[in-house]
């Protein structure tokens, strides 16, 4: 099902926003603490090695799926399967999972937004009762107000279309998003006691590299790159067919390195600064570092950057999301990208809005599993459906599509070590993270 009349990504446009889908919250406040947690240096080595292995293989065939089917994961899937529905009933899971994401994430960028205001105007820091305002506010029914403006934001971004919403939003914020990593880890590195934070954090421990160290190195080389959730199959749909997808998946694992790279010299010089646990995952940003940009000049200020590096972190992956229910939308029911969007959002805002008022008095007692409705929608995305979706992926280029070398572009031995890995190393992988994040694999416990 081929693509009309579409909006194309420029080559730069497009790296941009793979780039900027693949920095998401997560890397700020989980990859330095699992780094710190499974070997420091050992284990950003073990990373490394993880999304060469499976990470970038998978994400070129997302990338090559995209563009070859011309379409999102239903369309592509049905397209270089010679129409075969099954594939098109697998391929929307990736749509499930996104919608499902975005209805969370949105909430959690909401809050962040919500920080920078407090601690531009220095609200944040007028009581220093950290854990007891995230705690308040995430009680009471401020979050569905951000959460609202999250979203609207993101839709009028993603109504926009990809060549004046999405490629424009991205070419702005990616680069002021790395000015101000540049700004963090530079005041961060010169804090007192920085540097101990600096050799905990880069310092190699390869005693601590155990069977459980591999596979949390596996699953972060995986949800770093925004897999599985049909992001890069529906960004592909909009790719020349001129780019080079070498360079893009290149120069897409290049940035998520070194946004993780920066990310721990910010969190671990702070941390050590201020003898902050570097392992409370959201509870650092929004109760713990909040008492260090307390203590430090112009902490405010320091402090207003650094939530709003997570907001702009937040809404590019947003926008990202957001952009597989639509196309969806607009290829199943041949919607305008502005119908579609509106009642994308709309929906998703509704869904996201039961996370949103989790902890009010309103859904406090409802639980599921032993989970709040946010916890339940969390575990069911990052666990079970991208993890599955990634491993749908993996077994469509390396069985089922049947004109994979041809419309990938990709010859010789760079082919043929593609496809080993999607076929023979990349699935077991891929289905051990899927067991161990859903507690199934728990033989290390």
């Amino acid at each position: 099902m081929q693509q009309s009349n579409v909006e194309r990504f420029t080559s730069t446009g497009f790296i941009l926003t793979a780039i900027g889908s693949s920095i998401g919250l997560g890397n700020m406040w989980k990859f330095p603490y699992i780094t710190g947690q499974y070997g420091g240096a050992a284990f950003f080595l073990l990373f490394i090695v993880c999304l060469l292995i499976v990470g970038l293989p998978v994400l070129l065939a997302e990338m090559a799926i995209g563009r070859s089917g011309r379409g999102n994961g239903v369309t592509s899937f049905l397209a270089l399967s010679s129409n075969n529905k099954k594939w098109g009933s697998l391929g929307f899971i990736s749509v499930l999972a996104a919608f499902l994401v975005l209805s969370f994430y949105s909430v959690v960028a909401g809050w962040t937004m919500h920080y920078a205001v407090l601690s531009f105007s220095d609200l944040l820091y007028t009581d220093h009762l950290f854990t007891e305002r995230f705690t308040n506010f995430t009680a009471g029914y401020m979050p569905l107000m951000w959460q609202t403006v999250a979203m609207v934001g993101t839709g009028i971004v993603v109504g926009r279309g990809i060549s004046g919403g999405i490629e424009k939003f991205n070419k702005i914020l990616v680069p002021g998003l790395v000015i101000i990593l540049i700004i963090l880890m530079g005041r961060a590195l010169t804090l007192p006691n920085a540097m101990a934070g600096v050799e905990f954090f880069l310092k190699p421990d390869f005693s601590k590299l155990t069977a459980e160290s591999a596979l949390v190195a596996l699953g972060h080389a995986f949800f770093s790159l925004s897999l599985g959730m049909g992001i890069m199959i529906t960004y592909g749909s909009y790719m020349k067919k001129q780019q080079s997808l070498k360079s893009a998946v290149f120069a897409v694992g290049v940035g998520d390195l070194l946004y993780a790279l920066i990310a721990g010299l910010i969190i671990f010089p702070t941390s050590f600064a201020y003898n902050i646990e570097p392992t409370q995952g959201a509870g650092l940003a929004f109760m713990a570092l909040p008492a260090a940009f307390a203590a430090m000049p112009f902490g405010h200020l320091f402090g207003g950057l650094f939530f709003l590096l997570l907001a702009i972190a937040a809404l590019t992956s947003a926008v990202s999301i957001l952009e597989v229910p639509v196309a969806y939308a607009m290829g199943k029911w041949k919607w305008t990208r502005v119908k579609a969007t509106v009642i994308t959002t709309f929906a998703c805002f509704l869904v996201g809005a039961l996370s949103a008022l989790s902890g009010t008095s309103l859904l406090a007692d409802f639980t599921l599993f032993g989970k709040s409705f946010m916890d339940l929608v969390d575990f069911l995305t990052s666990n079970i459906l991208l993890p599955f979706g990634g491993l749908i992926v993996t077994i469509f280029a390396g069985y089922a599509w049947k004109q994979v070398r041809q419309d990938t572009g990709i010859d010789g031995a760079w082919f043929k070590w593609w496809m080993f890995l999607l076929r023979y190393i990349a699935p077991v992988l891929i289905l051990a993270i899927l067991l161990y994040s859903a507690g199934i694999l728990n033989f290390f416990n």
